[in-house]
This record gives C-alpha cells, structure tokens and sequence, in this order.
C-alpha cells in the first residue's frame, strides 16, 4: 500500500544477504554467549552516565554483563536509579545534578516533579562535575573509566588521574563522513553523486560547530588543567569508543580502529506483565496482529501521536495495545473496542508478542523492537529520533513518518504497510535473529576487560 504521506522506500541498499553485518559496517563484535573470550583477572571499573534513561539503562546492561564476569563495577549516575542499580549487584555512586537546558516550572512534565534551579552552561556543569567526580576516582582507582557519550565529566576525572577510559555512545555513530547528511535531519543516505556533492557542500557549518565545540572543550579543559585537543567530537574517547547499536543501521563508512560497533545494549527496569487485548476491531479473533503505540517517555507532551494512533486504528483489524508511559494525558484517550491502554509496560516482556511496534524511534525502544522481531512504525519527534528513523528506513525493517504527517489516517496507512510488506517484516525477523545470536553486552564487557589490562589492577597494590 502506498500513500503520499509516507516516505517512499527504495530496496534496502546495505542490507543483510543472511545475517552477516551490514556491507561497511566496520568493527563489528561478533561474540556470542557460548564463546566468552577467557576471564582476565577481575578489575574494577567506573561507569558514568547521566540520569537520562537513554543514556542509563546502556550502561547498567554493560555494568550488569561486567559484573557477570568476575568485575568490580560502580556506576555514577542519577539518584533515581539507585534502587536499580544496586538490584543488579553494581556499586552506586551520585551523579552531581546540574540544569543545563533552558529553566521550567517544577511542576512542567518535562520536570518530573524535581525543582528546577539556575541552569549552569553546558561547560561550566562539565568542570563542576569534574571537580566533583576527581576525588572519589583517586578514591576507588579504578582500572578503566565507561564514561557516555554525553557525560563528560567521568572521562576527564580519568584522564587527570591517568587511568584509562572509554566512551559509550548508546545510539548510532553521530560523526559523519563528509557526504553523509547532516546528523539528526533525518535525511537518507544519498544515492547519487549529486547527492553526494549536495551534502558536502552543505558540510560548512557542521564544521563550524565542531570546531567551535572543540574551542569550548579545550577551555573547558585548560581549566581542569588538561592539554588541548587537536581533533573535533573530543567527547569520544580515542582509546575505546563502544557503539550500541544494530550494525545494521549504520551507513558504510571507514570506521576509526578504535571504534566496535557491540550491537544494543538493553536494560529496562522490571515491571509485571500485562494482559493483552484479544479482540479485533470487530470481535475478530486472537490472531488479529498485535500493534503496540509506544510512545516516547519524554516527548510529545500533549500525546499527539497516542490520540492519533488509537483514533486511526479504531476500526482496523489489528489488535492495539498503548501506553501513556506514566505521563497522564491532558485529554481524555479514545478507547476504541480492539484497543487497551495501560500506564506502563515491560518492552521486553511485551514487544515478543507484537508484530508492529508504533513509537517516535528513540533508539532504545527501536532497537528493543528490532530485536523483538517487530516491523517498526517511526514517527520521529525531535533530535536524534529523526536520524533513527532515517536508519530504518534505510534498513528496511519500518515505515517513517514524518512529524507534520502523524494524523489518525496516516498512521493507520503506516501500519498497513509494516503489517503488509513482507520485506520489512523479514528484515525485522532478520535483525532479531543477530540480536538473538550474540550477546552485545557481553562484547561490550569483553573491550572494556582489555582497555583495563593496559594498567595494573589497581587493588593488587
């Protein structure tokens, strides 16, 4: 089925013939479970990311896997995960909390109920949190230093006190070969050498804004007493960078030696299971399929795409399963008679039973549903979700549609298609077979083991 609405999709240009990496893909960890590299003695090992489950979860899945081979591991994050955190046997340490984004009321959704007060600039949050982090890394001499791609302050810590540190980058590489769209448009990979050229010559402020971020960097570190870098996206680590994600969902590119693809790394808090709806649009039987609207915990504050969907889905024969997240909608949801809407469901429990997961493409609950075996619906909100959405289509394992576009009709136009195009539900099912063969984390773990054996460990002393 196709519509105006929705972005057409070309035969998938860097698919999987089987399911080997994707053509390009570079340094792609290819361990599986039953072939667990030999243990290295244990080390103690800090990660740091900042309170963003986005960000988090990534990193107690790698904490989780690092404890699970023999290693002492402490993570620095948010208070709000520590109960989590502790639950699978790693070490809390607080995160300091600093607002760097424009100030709100406490009582906007956006704000979770915390008072919001001044906001610091970006890099001013980055030395006080730098300063406040140097102490307890002299404290614990750890062997390695996991620091997310975002949090800046654990790697500086580490490079101060001379340890060694890597950087989690828990969504797809955002540095760009020179005719690769702009990172987070959501354009496609050019097909032709017009395209190409378009893109390069579209390259100048990219570079301009990089090297004004390695200006602002190098400021930042002059003042934590650090030498300046000659290289643009310092945040990355050039000993170890671990990217998180499917490898098919990267464009062919000359990878960096230092940069492994791991594949997701998924980690979600435990919740109970829920019970399914059974009945299609017209009483239909258990075997109508499962459509999950899985919208994003901290966008589309006003539902948008919850409304649509469960609107454009009224009379489909689809099952329809929804959350609203614990973010209580302003408007009352319309409830049709296939549907049932919760405040909060386990992916993991949940997105096995599904065959279409309809989400704004936030890279952990795309990634969760590729690995579920699910056709994906993109409805990309903001930021990097647009850059996901252009890497499953890409892919080919889902339908994109655009922002402007998500209304009751499209949306169910979307579905049909996931639910219709054979080739996008074969290459989900396919995406889910590599997941199922390897054990990402694991992988991860394994790098972070030999990032450490380059020091002596440190409680040997």
């Amino acid at each position: 089925m196709s519509s105006p609405l929705i972005d057409s999709r070309t035969p998938v240009e860097a698919g999987l013939g089987g399911l080997g990496p994707a053509r390009g893909t570079g340094n792609v960890q290819h361990e599986s479970p039953s072939e667990h590299v030999p243990a290295s003695p244990p080390r103690r090992i800090l990660l740091g990311a900042f309170g963003d489950p986005g960000h988090t979860f990534p990193m107690i899945a790698l904490g989780r896997a690092l404890r699970a081979r023999g290693h002492e591991v402490t993570l620095q994050t948010w208070r709000r995960w520590q109960a989590h955190v502790e639950a699978e046997g790693i070490e809390f340490l607080a995160a300091p909390e600093y607002e760097v984004f424009p100030l709100i009321g406490s009582d906007h959704p956006s704000a979770n109920g915390r008072p919001v007060g001044e906001a610091l600039d970006f890099y001013e949050a980055v030395v006080h949190a730098t300063r406040h982090t140097l102490p307890l890394v002299r404290e614990l001499r750890p062997d390695a230093v996991v620091a997310d791609i975002l949090t800046l302050a654990p790697a500086l810590a580490a490079e101060l006190a001379a340890i060694p540190h890597a950087t989690l980058i828990p969504h797809v590489y955002p540095e760009n070969e020179p005719d690769f769209p702009i990172y987070s448009l959501g354009a496609r990979l050019p097909r032709t050498a017009a395209g190409r050229a378009l893109w390069r010559r579209m390259q100048g402020p990219v570079r301009r804004g990089v090297e004004q971020g390695r200006v602002e960097l190098n400021a930042t570190r002059a003042r934590l007493g650090l030498p300046p870098l000659s290289y643009g996206h310092g945040g990355t680590s050039r000993q170890l960078a671990l990217v998180a994600t499917f490898p098919q969902l990267e464009y062919p590119r000359a990878w960096p030696s230092w940069a492994h693809i791991v594949g997701p790394l998924m980690w979600e808090p435990p919740y109970r299971d829920v019970e399914l709806p059974t009945t299609g649009s017209a009483g239909g039987a258990r075997e109508d399929p499962l459509v999950l609207i899985a919208p994003s915990t901290a966008q589309d504050l006003e539902h948008r795409l919850l409304h649509a969907a469960l609107r454009g889905l009224a009379d489909a024969p689809v099952r329809v399963l929804a959350t609203w997240n614990r973010r209580l909608p302003s408007r009352a949801l319309p409830v049709p008679a296939n549907a049932r809407v919760v405040e909060w469901v386990s992916y993991a429990r949940t997105m096995p039973h599904c065959d279409v997961v309809v989400c704004h493409a936030g890279h952990g609950t795309l990634v969760r549903a590729l690995a579920s075996g699910c056709a994906v619906v993109a409805c990309p909100h903001t930021g990097d979700m647009n850059e996901n959405a252009a890497r499953l289509d890409w892919a080919g394992a889902g339908v994109r549609l655009p922002r402007r576009f998500v209304t009751p009709r499209a949306l169910r136009l979307a579905v049909e298609r996931a639910l219709g195009d054979s080739s996008v539900r074969r290459r989900a099912r396919e995406l889910a077979v590599w997941a199922a063969e390897r054990d990402p984390a694991d992988a991860a773990a394994g790098l972070v083991e030999r990032l450490a054996t380059r020091r002596e460990p440190s409680h040997s002393a």
